[in-house]
């Protein structure tokens, strides 16, 4: 009666699931198994199924923003720099800020940022 029980509520569980085969890296197949050792899902299947379930939600954002942006520059022309870096700062000056912020100063080309890097390490 027991194995009926448990291959019934097994089965039952399996409605709308398909079996899986893939390969992975070793670091993400550890990590999953010790998150499911550490409760944070009941199952591997379970963490996978997440997994995949905020992917591709992930991607249906980044579809809809390209459309977005796709439908925005057909009727307004191409979204340049400049209306980036305006649009950050006028972000930057309605925003809350919990501690003070250095106004943004547009992007640093890798030397710029490498040379501040540098200089904050000699700071230290």
């Amino acid at each position: 009666m027991l194995a009926t029980n448990v291959a019934c509520s097994y089965a039952i569980c399996m409605i709308g699931k398909r079996r899986l085969s893939v390969s992975v890296d070793a670091e993400l197949m550890e990590a999953a198994e010790a998150a499911v050792r550490r409760g944070e899902a009941p199952t591997l299947s379970a963490y996978v199924s997440e997994g995949l379930r905020k992917q591709l939600a992930h991607d249906r954002r980044l579809r809809a923003l390209a459309a977005a942006i796709k439908e925005y520059e057909a009727e307004s022309g191409v979204i340049t720099d400049e209306d980036v870096e305006n649009a950050v700062r006028t972000a930057q000056s309605r925003a809350i800020h919990m501690r003070p912020v250095k106004p943004y100063a547009g992007r640093l080309r890798s030397s710029q940022a490498s040379s501040r890097a540098s200089e904050r390490k000699s700071r230290r």
